[in-house]
């Protein structure tokens, strides 16, 4: 049976407004195609880019939505997908685990992608106003961030909704570029208090608003399976990595989509183990737990309605504590001094200002899986870093104040204990029907309190064309796409 997932019907009178709206601004949308493939860029746009800082709002910047992007601050091209190896020093794993660098993207998050896979499809078909309508961008973070991001290119007006207890770093950035910003009660754990701001939100605003919620969108789900799915592929056949030793993939399972490369992964490596992480003080995957927890932007309590639980072959519960420290050793100078006393290169240091506290949360999860099923030295498993250290520098004064200086001992502690003895305990595989009691816990979010039918849940279980549908989407997006820059570019 086909089902509506991503809304492709055509409002004309609004996709007219669209399209004036960015002859107006001289802009010009990419393809899924050039995402996946920079290459693909028009030469002008390439042109352009050369003079454009990657963090600059300016519309040119769309096309740097990809995992390409030469790893530098202004100007620059594309390159090979941005990786790093983490070292076997610190991971006391036989196997390789590679993750993929989000720190390149525009405002420095792998969100613009999800947001931009969002915001494209509305615009193009005509179901976004983008001169009388807002764009709400519910969140627990960097989602919030990356749709803010996007409609300031687009000159659209958004409203950035993001948990109290984030960073303070994002908030500043955030006064930057979006319309408004709602701060909503608690930690990234209180996904409810978002969705109940939207509903609000929805009931004062009605028709001036559209939201954009990326636990339910499944262009957000569209995007990583094509385009962060096809960078880890491309990066294995760049290393030169056997098919058969990719073994593994790891994920937090924040909003679902990025869970949604590991689906790509699985449908071309079938024999691959996909983890969904989680924070063990909010253990609700593993043990229908509730809680907070410091690993921020991963979202918790719920079970993302865009989640294909049917692929997850297993639950790995990190200890944020465990993440605060790791990001500590990382990026404290008695860290940084310890790492280089174990024989780390400056290089390999210098890398770990890639990894964000949910990017550390899911390199410790992949730590997991390679010692929960014994990899060895030919076995590869994949994550994803899905911002930088940059967000979170004022964490660090906040530990020191609450947990004092960081010293050697620490860093040798930590590396000891959050990473080399990181063990294979609050990790689950899931039998079939551990996957379904997961799955069935979408219903007291989705059907009880935001709308979604009994007929549908069951068909994300029972209907195996259901989530093959969604991939097909991009194909017809990007004619959309092709057919509104036309437009935009006649006269």
């Amino acid at each position: 049976m086909a089902y509506n997932l991503i809304n492709l019907k055509i409002n004309k009178k609004t996709r007219a407004k669209n399209i004036a709206r960015c002859k107006e601004k001289g802009i010009v949308l990419p393809t899924f195609k050039n995402m996946i493939d920079p290459q693909t860029t028009p030469a002008d746009i390439k042109k352009k880019l050369a003079k454009t800082g990657l963090w600059d709002v300016d519309p040119v910047n769309l096309f740097r939505i990809t995992w390409h992007n030469e790893p530098i601050e202004r100007g620059g091209g594309f390159k090979d997908v941005n990786f790093v190896e983490i070292p076997k020093e610190i991971t006391g794993t036989k196997a390789r685990i590679i993750a993929l660098a989000g720190k390149w993207f525009p405002c420095g998050v792998h969100k613009v992608g999800a947001t931009y896979s969002c915001l494209a499809p509305a615009l193009v078909t005509g179901n976004f106003d983008s001169v009388d309508q807002q764009a709400v961008w519910p969140s627990t973070g960097n989602y919030c961030r990356g749709g803010a991001y996007n409609s300031a290119l687009l000159g659209c007006s958004s409203i950035a909704i993001l948990p109290e207890e984030m960073s303070q770093e994002r908030f500043n950035w955030l006064k930057t570029v979006a319309g408004e910003i709602i701060a909503t009660p608690g930690c990234e754990s209180n996904v409810k208090e978002i969705f109940d701001k939207c509903h609000e939100l929805d009931a004062e605003r009605g028709a001036h608003i559209v939201i954009f919620n990326q636990f339910e969108q499944f262009e957000n789900y569209l995007w990583h399976y094509q385009v962060t799915g096809s960078a880890i592929l491309e990066v294995t056949r760049k290393l030169k990595i056997k098919p058969e030793n990719v073994k593994g993939y790891v994920s937090s399972t924040g909003s679902g989509g990025t869970l949604a490369a590991g689906d790509h992964l699985k449908d071309e490596l079938p024999w691959i183990k996909i983890a969904a992480g989680e924070a063990l003080q909010c253990p609700t995957l593993l043990r229908n737990g509730f809680g907070g927890h410091r690993i921020e932007g991963i979202g918790d309590k719920h079970v993302p309605w865009i989640h294909n639980v049917r692929n997850t072959d297993m639950i790995v519960a990190i200890d944020d504590q465990d993440c605060m420290d790791t990001y500590r050793l990382f990026n404290e100078p008695e860290g940084k001094a310890y790492l280089k006393s174990i024989g780390l290169s400056d290089a390999a240091i210098k890398d770990f200002e890639l990894c964000g506290i949910s990017g550390i949360g899911n390199m410790l999860g992949a730590i997991k899986l390679a010692k929960y099923y014994e990899l060895t030295e030919k076995d590869v498993v994949f994550t994803i870093l899905t911002d930088s250290s940059v967000m979170y520098a004022s964490r660090l004064k906040e530990l020191d104040q609450k947990q004092g200086k960081f010293t050697d001992v620490e860093a040798a502690r930590v590396h000891s204990g959050a990473l080399l003895h990181q063990s294979i305990d609050n990790a689950l595989e899931l039998g079939y029907y551990d996957r379904l009691r997961v799955h069935n816990l979408k219903y007291y979010t989705w059907v009880e309190q935001q709308g979604k039918t009994y007929d549908e849940i069951k068909a994300q279980w029972y209907d195996p064309e259901y989530w093959k549908q969604i991939p097909a989407n991009m194909e017809k997006i990007d004619k959309l796409i092709e057919e509104f820059n036309d437009e935009v570019a006649s006269k």
